[in-house]
C-alpha cells in the first residue's frame, strides 16, 4: 500500500475519507480554487495539476476534468503573433493532412468552471429502483477521464495502466483500446502511444453500483440558502468510489429537483442524521467560517459496548477524551490515538444502559477524521457494530488505552483480512466522505480499485477482476470486434461485473449505530429524529458474525471485563 496504490485509489474515483464528526473544521468544503499548472521541464504547454488535497470538494460536476489556468489555450506567448499588449492568435486544431507524419494533436485543457454542480444530464445517465428493501441502480455507460499527470510524461499508455491501474490486466486494456473504449484526445489510440502534456485519456466503462438501503432521504428544512436532510445509513453523501447515483446529492437532485447543491459538512456512509447542503457558495463559505471559529455545536448519538462510566441523563457526569488522533491511512480510512496526531476533544454523556450496551450523547468540539469512533475505542467502549474500530484486528481489548501491539502495516492487513473473514466485500464500501466529489474526472479506471472506505484498501478486487499480470480469473477473452460498441441487452462483453453475481448486503452491514442528532449555530438549529436503536430498552438482534477467536470477545459481548478501572 505504497504511494502508487494510494494514487490508484484516488484516480479510481475516490480519495481519503473524512471524519464521522465533521471534517469541515479542518478543511474547507467550498469547491477547490483553480490549481495553477506546473512546469514539467519540457517545451510546450505546461501540464495540468490534477491532484486534490484531502477534504476538498473540487469542481466535479461537469463530467470532464477542467483546467484551472485562466489562460485556456493561449499558452504560446513566447514569440511571434501579436504585438505588445495584444493577445496572440489562438491555436487551432490542424487537420491530419496538415500535421506531419507521426504527429498527433494535443488540445489545450479545458477551463475549470468552479462551483458547477450536477445537472439533468448526469441524473439521466441511468434509472434507480427499489427491490427487496434495497435501492438499486441499473448498470450504465460512464466515462472516466484524466489529463496526463507529470509522472506519466514520456511513458506509454500501457506502462501507466499496468503500473497504476491494476484492477484490470493487459488483455482487457488491449481489447478496450481496440474497441474504442479507451481514447486519447477523443481519438482511438493504442497502448504503445507515448503520453504528452495535456493529453486527455478517456475510458468508457460499464458501471455497476452497489445497492444501499431503500430508506428515504427525508427533508428536514429548506430555505433560500440551505437544504437540511435526515441522511439514511449506507448511502454516501456524494459520488465516490463505486457510488454515484446511490448518493444523497444525486437523490436530492433527481427525485427532489434540488440542484445545484454544495456540501456544508459530510457524514460517513454508514452514519445517519442531520446533513446540510447549501444552494450557493456564499452560504457554504459563511457556514464554513462558523465551523472553523467553533460557533457550530454538534451532537451525536451512538450505542457502545458495555456500561459506559458516569450517570445517566444529559445533566449526568461527563467523560471527556482529549487524546490526539493520527491518520494511519487515508486510502484505507483508519485512524488511531497517537501523540503525533492532531489535538481533538470529545465530551460523552451516558443516556441509558440496557444491560449489554450504552447509548451516549457525544459532543465533538473538533472535527478530526473518525474522532468520535476513535475516542470511544480508546476508552474501551467502541460503537457496538463499528466495522472498523470494533474489529478483531485490533486485538482482544480492541485497542483500549491506545494499545495495539502491532505495526500500522500489519494492522491494515489484518483489518482487510477480518472483513473478508466475515464474508463482506472489500471493494464496495465507501464512507461517503472521500475528499473528492468525483464523477469521472481525474480517473480512468473505475470499479476494481477500492475507494477509501471503512474497510477498503487500494488492492485488486477480491472478485477477481484481473491483476496487472493478466492472470485474473475474470480476465476477458473478448475480441476487438466483439468489444466495439456492443452493449446489447445491457451486457458488456468486457465487463467483469456482468459475468458475476454478488450477494446482497445484509441489513446489519447497512447501518452503524452513530447518528448526527443536532447541529446548531448562530441563529439556526436543526435536529433529526432519534433512531430506534437509541431507545433505552432496545436490544440488539442476533447477528451472523458472533463467532469469536479464542481469547477474543465476540461482537455481541460487552467489553466490561476489558475496560480500565473506574470505567464501569
Amino acid at each position: 500500500m505504497g504511494d502508487s496504490a494510494a494514487d490508484a485509489t484516488r484516480l479510481a474515483g475516490g480519495n481519503a475519507e473524512a471524519g464521522d464528526a465533521d471534517p469541515a473544521a479542518d478543511a474547507t468544503l467550498t469547491p477547490a480554487a483553480p490549481s495553477p499548472p506546473h512546469a514539467t521541464g519540457s517545451a510546450g504547454p505546461r501540464s495540468v495539476a490534477t491532484k486534490r488535497k484531502h477534504g476538498q470538494s473540487a469542481c466535479a460536476a461537469t463530467g470532464q476534468q477542467q483546467c484551472g489556468d485562466g489562460g485556456g489555450g493561449d499558452d504560446d506567448r513566447d514569440g511571434g503573433g501579436g504585438g505588445e499588449g495584444k493577445r496572440p492568435p489562438r491555436r487551432h486544431k490542424r487537420s491530419r493532412q496538415e500535421r506531419g507524419a507521426g504527429e498527433r494533436h494535443v488540445p489545450p485543457p479545458k477551463k475549470r468552471n468552479a462551483g458547477v454542480s450536477f445537472g439533468a444530464e448526469h441524473f439521466a445517465e441511468t434509472e434507480c429502483y427499489v427491490e427487496a428493501g434495497l435501492r438499486r441502480v441499473r448498470p450504465y455507460r460512464f466515462d472516466f477521464t484524466s489529463y496526463c499527470k507529470g509522472r506519466w510524461l514520456g511513458r506509454t499508455l500501457g506502462e501507466v495502466l499496468a503500473s497504476e491501474f491494476r484492477a484490470q490486466g493487459p488483455r482487457y486494456y488491449e481489447a478496450a483500446c481496440a474497441g474504442g473504449r479507451i481514447t486519447l484526445n477523443g481519438e482511438r489510440t493504442s497502448l504503445d502511444v507515448v503520453l504528452r502534456d495535456n493529453d486527455l485519456v478517456r475510458h468508457t466503462v460499464h458501471r455497476h453500483e452497489p445497492p444501499v438501503a431503500a430508506g428515504p432521504v427525508t427533508l428536514l428544512a429548506q430555505t433560500d440558502e440551505l437544504v437540511v436532510v435526515d441522511k439514511p445509513s449506507s448511502m454516501p453523501v456524494h459520488p465516490c468510489g463505486r457510488y454515484r447515483h446511490n448518493t444523497v446529492i444525486f437523490v436530492l437532485g433527481k427525485e427532489h429537483g434540488l440542484a445545484p447543491l454544495h456540501t456544508v459538512h459530510r457524514l460517513d456512509r454508514l452514519t445517519s442524521g442531520v446533513l446540510l447542503f447549501a444552494h450557493t457558495l456564499e452560504a457554504v463559505q459563511r457556514l464554513d467560517r462558523q465551523i472553523r471559529e467553533r460557533e457550530v455545536q454538534k451532537e451525536y448519538l451512538c450505542r457502545v459496548e458495555g456500561r459506559f462510566p458516569g450517570g445517566e441523563g444529559e445533566e449526568a457526569e461527563e467523560v471527556v477524551c482529549a487524546e490526539p488522533v493520527l491518520v494511519v491511512s487515508y486510502s484505507v480510512g483508519v485512524c488511531r490515538v497517537d501523540t503525533r496526531g492532531k489535538p481533538c476533544r470529545t465530551t460523552f454523556t451516558r443516556l441509558s444502559y440496557n444491560g449489554r450496551s450504552s447509548v451516549l450523547l457525544c459532543r465533538p468540539e473538533t472535527g478530526r477524521m473518525h474522532q468520535i469512533r476513535v475516542h470511544l475505542q480508546f476508552l474501551g467502549h467502541p460503537i457496538l457494530n463499528d466495522p472498523v474500530y470494533n474489529a478483531a484486528a485490533w486485538g482482544p481489548a480492541r485497542a483500549r488505552g491506545g494499545t495495539i501491539g502491532k505495526s500500522d502495516e500489519q494492522l491494515l492487513q489484518d483489518l482487510l483480512a477480518d472483513r473478508r473473514r466475515l464474508g463482506e466485500e472489500v471493494t464496495e464500501s465507501c464512507d461517503g466522505d472521500c475528499g473528492v466529489i468525483g464523477n469521472g474526472e481525474g480517473s480512468i479506471v473505475g470499479g476494481g480499485i477500492a475507494c477509501s472506505g471503512n474497510d477498503d484498501t487500494a488492492q485488486k478486487s477480491s472478485a477477481g477482476s484481473g491483476g496487472g499480470d493478466g492472470g485474473g480469473t475474470n480476465e476477458p477473452v473478448t475480441t476487438s470486434s466483439e468489444a466495439e460498441d456492443s452493449w446489447a441487452g445491457g451486457q458488456d462483453p468486457l465487463c467483469s461485473e456482468c459475468r458475476q453475481t454478488r450477494p446482497d448486503p445484509r441489513p446489519d452491514q447497512l447501518i452503524m449505530f452513530l447518528h448526527a442528532l443536532r447541529y446548531r449555530g448562530p441563529g439556526w438549529e436543526y435536529t433529526a429524529p432519534t433512531p430506534e436503536w437509541a431507545s433505552a430498552d432496545w436490544q440488539e438482534p442476533p447477528r451472523p458474525d458472533t463467532e469469536k477467536s479464542e481469547g477474543e470477545p465476540g461482537r455481541n459481548e460487552t467489553l466490561a471485563s476489558t475496560t480500565t478501572p473506574g470505567h464501569n
